[in-house]
């Protein structure tokens, strides 16, 4: 736990965090040409993203397009991924000041709304906070609060105390209770819904979550599993599987993304040093994993099969390194330093050519390279929504270092 004793350095504001972060003493120093390079960065996504609003047909929601075929895939609101399109024109505009995609983003949250009702998913985190935390954040008014106030109630009521996690998918076995890791980005919306009523039950049931998902969801060197099968009647562990990994025992690449920004961001607002320690453990894996390319950007599982053949993930790259920037700055000047330079690596990577779209292809999305679901043959080496949700908001909280 960050103690009184101690003495911060500077203070930087992570954007897309709602927070302001202390950042201990580190001898990192953030690059200046890099920071330009994000700016212009900004400047691209925009006009790419104002390529997307002029293909989006009325009332849906991009996922991904093909390349080889031109063709995009949308979706209906109720999609876990109808939220990062708005986030990531509100966070582009905050860059930008381009009132064309503010405009956009307002226009898609009012589609997006209904969904605060919504208790058929565990995504709302994903859905709502992405897209009225952000509109919320950037120009706070009582009806977004209410929308998302709804979404914590909506979210709350997927949780079984017996269990002791949120559900996530529903199964056609009645005892089944089945729990992702993907889950623990959606706590956020949760402990800001008690800040904002004072209700701790929220508070309560993402911590519950948390404790839980430590307690099963990880092996003995802070791998995840991607599913845990719990029986609803005693909470007992049923079964431990994959979904969307290459095996059961492996790491899927963006499973393990999705825990260390969850643990972090659970550390943030608990304070509870047992949090910070699980995001270390888990970025130790990570960052020492002799599977980790040298630029940093993982490949769709750690253990995929055709390594260094396998395709890599873009996506898995930019949480990663969005949650590593965040991390830094709760942790001593060595590791803090590890971090920050670990992340600008995958930023350095992601926005090079490798990566980054040219303007006017790639259907208007930012990077390219994305694997959504490998073993179901869906979304493979595309481009995705979160991925450029996580890239424009880890180059923010990079360029916020300077601060």
């Amino acid at each position: 736990m960050i103690t009184k004793t101690i003495k911060y350095t500077a203070l930087f504001l992570l954007l897309a965090g709602h927070v302001a972060i202390a950042q201990k003493a580190t001898a990192f120093k953030p690059d200046k040409k890099l920071i330009k390079t994000f700016d212009q960065n900004f400047i691209d996504a925009a006009a790419q993203y104002k390529l997307q609003m002029q293909n989006l047909p009325d009332g849906k929601f991009p996922k991904t397009f093909f390349p080889e075929t031109g063709k995009y895939d949308y979706s209906n609101s109720n999609w876990w991924c109808s939220g990062f399109y708005p986030g990531t024109l509100l966070n582009l505009y905050e860059q930008t000041k381009d009132e064309a995609l503010y405009t956009e983003a307002l226009r898609i949250n009012e589609i997006l709304k209904k969904e605060q009702f919504n208790k058929g998913t565990h995504d709302l985190g994903f859905m709502m906070f992405c897209s009225f935390g952000n509109a919320n954040r950037i120009n706070p008014k009582p009806e977004y609060k209410e929308v998302l106030i709804n979404s914590a109630k909506s979210l709350s009521s997927r949780f079984n105390p017996t269990v002791g996690c949120i559900k996530s998918w529903n199964s056609e076995i009645p005892d089944d209770y089945l729990v992702i890791i993907d889950n623990m980005m959606n706590l956020e919306l949760l402990f800001w819904a008690t800040k904002a009523t004072g209700d701790s039950s929220f508070y309560k049931i993402a911590v519950s979550h948390a404790n839980t998902t430590i307690k099963n969801h990880f092996r003995s060197d802070y791998s995840s599993y991607h599913v845990v099968n719990y029986n609803i009647t005693n909470g007992s562990v049923k079964q431990k599987r994959t979904a969307q990994g290459n095996a059961d025992s492996s790491a899927w690449g963006r499973g393990q993304a999705w825990g260390l920004y969850g643990f972090t961001e659970v550390y943030r607002e608990t304070k509870d040093k047992k949090y910070l320690d699980q995001a270390n453990h888990i970025a130790n894996y990570l960052l020492s994993h002799p599977n980790l390319p040298a630029d940093k950007i993982p490949y769709w599982d750690f253990n995929a099969p055709g390594i260094p053949n396998a395709l890599r993930d873009a996506s898995a790259g930019a949480i990663m390194a969005s949650a590593l920037i965040e991390l830094s700055g709760y942790v001593d000047g060595a590791l803090s330093k590890k971090y920050l330079v670990a992340a600008e690596t995958m930023l350095r990577t992601l926005s090079s050519p490798a990566y980054k779209a040219t303007a006017g292809t790639n259907g208007g999305f930012i990077l390219q390279h994305s694997v959504g679901n490998l073993p179901k043959k869906s979304e493979v080496d595309v481009p995705l929504t979160y991925a450029d949700y996580y890239y424009v908001e880890a180059m923010k909280r990079y360029k916020a270092l300077k601060k």
